[in-house]
């Protein structure tokens, strides 16, 4: 098989619809488009309203904006850890508990009581969650943030909010 031996599958290419080229052929005169008029004559963009003002500029817009680097932690309470009767509390245990969803980060609140000495590892704790801990003996380890230490890269398209 050489170079010019190669051609698309049969039927795979359908020509193009020749208009404007004489009444004999069935896009003939007018080609579709009508008679008169400006769009007869030219193209016009498919949200031009003829001159009026625009649909999408007579629309009244919200303020404010929604951040890109915005960064959203899980909640999981000390009450929740204590029922859930674990010694090594991870995002990975408490997803495989069906606490948290895959992925997330986890913020450890301080609501309820912990009895128990337990090894906490998340990314981030309350005051009162990591007080309430140390207190009852267990240990806490904060995780780094998947994206560094930075800010987190913008969520969205290239148009988020930049």
């Amino acid at each position: 098989m050489k170079l010019h031996d190669l051609q698309p599958a049969p039927g795979s290419k359908k020509r193009a619809k020749r208009v404007g080229r004489g009444i004999a052929g069935k896009g003939g005169k007018t080609a579709g488009r009508g008679s008169k008029g400006q769009r007869a004559r030219s193209t016009v963009r498919p949200n031009f309203e003829g001159g009026q003002m625009p649909l999408t500029q007579r629309v009244p817009k919200l303020k404010g904006f929604n951040n890109p680097f915005r960064v959203e932690y899980q909640a999981v309470n000390l009450d929740t850890i204590s029922t859930s009767e674990l010694t090594e509390v991870s995002p990975e245990t408490l997803y495989a508990k069906g606490l948290v969803s895959k992925g997330v980060l986890v913020k450890v609140l301080g609501r309820g009581e912990i009895t128990g000495a337990v090894t906490v590892k998340a990314h981030k704790f309350s005051k009162t969650a990591e007080a309430a801990i140390t207190a009852a003996g267990g240990s806490v380890e904060v995780l780094p943030p998947p994206f560094g230490n930075g800010r987190p890269p913008v969520r969205g398209n290239a148009h988020a909010n930049r």
